[in-house]
């Protein structure tokens, strides 16, 4: 079995008498995969939004490296680069920063003035950047402590860019709309500035251009099919689409030897792309969380990803099916046929596998997280960020359940259906009564998240301690069924503070979360986000 993302043997197995416990996907190694370049060891960095870190993979036997850590000043790299002196300039797209790394690992505020810094690139030893944001600007940036020069403005939502042979620097749009602006562009500029102008248009989905060692521009799509387009810009201007099958493409490299090697951001991992679309997994893609965990009534088994709707599934490649890209999804619960999610984005929806159609059946709330159908059809949610429990019926009419709580995760309902949350805020599980404060039922917890009920007992991950805990609902009796669970970061680190939001309303970093689930042969379902796979928890025969 593949070693876990945790990385270190000081984390011991999950342990438990009373379950088995059993991964249904392979441990992922990389919290998802953003930005890629190669550094001057000849090892691709890889920055992980997700994660807060950076990692440098060999291309050759796949090892992988921690190599920025998620406990230091950086949050939330989303691209990188090298510049002629070998030092990492790396975009710190939440705060809006941008850093540089020595090559002797010394860190420097380069700027803290550019509002979601994501693409960026070196020419010598210039330095390049540019804001993924409505109206976004592209801007040279200078680690002397000059102040940046604007080049341009007016990008829709820049990334990932890259020197092109004849001198210009090359953009995506990767917004799209009505607008003649807005769909799906390649633009270029001189980096000494200019008129801006348009590369090609109508481009799928663009998020990333990169040049090969011939000069073809691809151009990569952040679609579910993982579609390149390789544009000739010396002659006629042909395209060529190819599809890799890369769910959620990011970033690109290209190697001395013209290999392209990819990183997606909804599946993480890195992937070698030959140029008719094989594939060779260097790091297997796997699982970003998984957030939310759920079962239907026929045993399927889907996670809330943060990008998407997936299956864990052995026999696939990665250990994972997509069902559908539904950005920043967290909670999950299912419904007969029907999904229901929420949003890191504030919204709940429903979301129907059958047809992929998605319907919309609130919005604006404050970090919704655990979600559950109560017996009279309608989904509660645990609004974590305005410490609420709110109800949305099913003319999409949004009620309060219970307010003034600290950080609520998740909900459940027991048979005689009575609700409970868990707040991790507070340490607690708590039963919600109607007109009357809430009932505490569990205390004393370190941050309990995922939520169930099977048959008489009440289940949480307390993700603090890593462990399963249990209570009867008739006599109190409280258990730990599991520990060494692997939720949470790693033992001994403590990410940085997160943001709720950066700016223009785009969601921040994502808060870690641990669901729980009940299978219909009495089994738990566990999101165990520290290794990035769903375990099955199967309770174990007693004499």
């Amino acid at each position: 079995m593949r070693a876990s993302r945790y990385g270190s043997p000081s984390n011991p197995p999950a342990t438990s008498a009373r379950w088995t416990a059993e991964r249904l996907n392979p441990p992922s190694r990389l919290w998802g995969s953003n930005g890629v370049a190669f550094g001057p060891d000849g090892r691709l960095y890889v920055a992980q939004f997700l994660a807060g870190q950076i990692s440098a993979v060999d291309p050759a036997t796949g090892n992988v490296e921690v190599v920025v850590p998620m406990d230091g000043p950086v949050q939330s790299p989303d691209d990188l680069a090298f510049g002629a002196d070998g030092s990492m300039y790396i975009a710190d797209l939440v705060p809006g920063r941008v850093w540089r790394r020595s090559p002797d690992g010394e860190y420097t505020l380069v700027s803290d003035d550019v509002a979601n810094p994501n693409g960026i690139t070196c020419v010598g030893d210039r330095l390049f950047v540019n804001e993924m944001k409505p109206d976004g600007r592209l801007m040279e940036l200078f680690p002397d402590g000059r102040d940046p020069v604007v080049l341009t403005e007016g990008l829709a939502l820049g990334n990932a860019m890259q020197l092109g042979p004849d001198g210009h620097l090359y953009y995506p749009h990767m917004m799209s709309g009505p607008n003649p602006l807005l769909t799906g562009q390649v633009w270029r500029i001189p980096p000494d500035g200019g008129t801006p102008e348009v590369v090609a248009d109508d481009v799928h989905q663009p998020v990333a251009v990169r040049f090969d060692r011939g000069g073809v521009l691809h151009v990569l799509s952040r679609g579910a099919e993982g579609i390149v387009t390789r544009i000739d810009l010396h002659g006629s201007g042909s395209r060529t689409l190819v599809t890799s099958g890369v769910v959620g493409l990011d970033n690109a490299a290209f190697d001395a030897e013209n290999r392209m090697f990819v990183s997606s951001y909804a599946s993480g991992g890195v992937t070698e792309m030959h140029p008719d679309g094989r594939t060779r997994e260097i790091v297997p893609r796997g699982l970003d969380g998984p957030y939310g965990v759920t079962i239907d009534l026929g045993g399927q088994v889907y996670a809330a990803d943060h990008y998407r709707v997936a299956t864990p599934e052995p026999s696939q490649e990665g250990g994972v099916t997509t069902h559908s890209l539904l950005p920043f999804a967290h909670g999950i619960a299912a419904d007969g046929e029907l999904l229901h999610l929420t949003s890191q984005f504030g919204q709940i929806q429903t979301y129907d596998p059958r047809d992929g159609t998605t319907r919309e059946r609130a919005g604006g709330l404050r970090r919704p997280l655990g979600i559950t159908v109560a017996p009279d059809g309608s989904l509660v949610v645990a609004e974590s960020d305005a410490g609420r429990v709110v109800a949305v019926d099913g003319n999409d009419a949004v009620s309060v359940l219970a307010d003034g709580l600290d950080r609520p995760a998740d909900v459940t309902f027991d048979a005689e259906g009575r609700c409970y949350v868990s707040d991790e805020g507070a340490g607690a599980v708590l039963r919600i009564e109607a007109d009357a404060a809430p009932t505490v039922v569990l205390d004393g917890l370190d941050a309990p998240q995922g939520l169930a009920v099977l048959g008489d007992d009440l289940f949480t991950v307390e993700t603090g301690r890593r462990r399963l805990r249990a209570v009867s609902l008739t006599t109190g009796e409280v258990r730990t069924d599991a520990e060494n669970l692997p939720v949470g970061a790693p033992a001994g680190v403590v990410p940085c503070a997160e943001p709720a939001l950066f700016a223009h309303g785009m969601p921040g970093m994502a808060r870690r979360f641990a669901g729980l689930a009940v299978g219909a042969d009495g089994a738990l379902l566990l999101s165990a986000n520290g290794e990035g796979t769903v375990m099955r928890l199967t309770p174990v025969e007693r004499s």
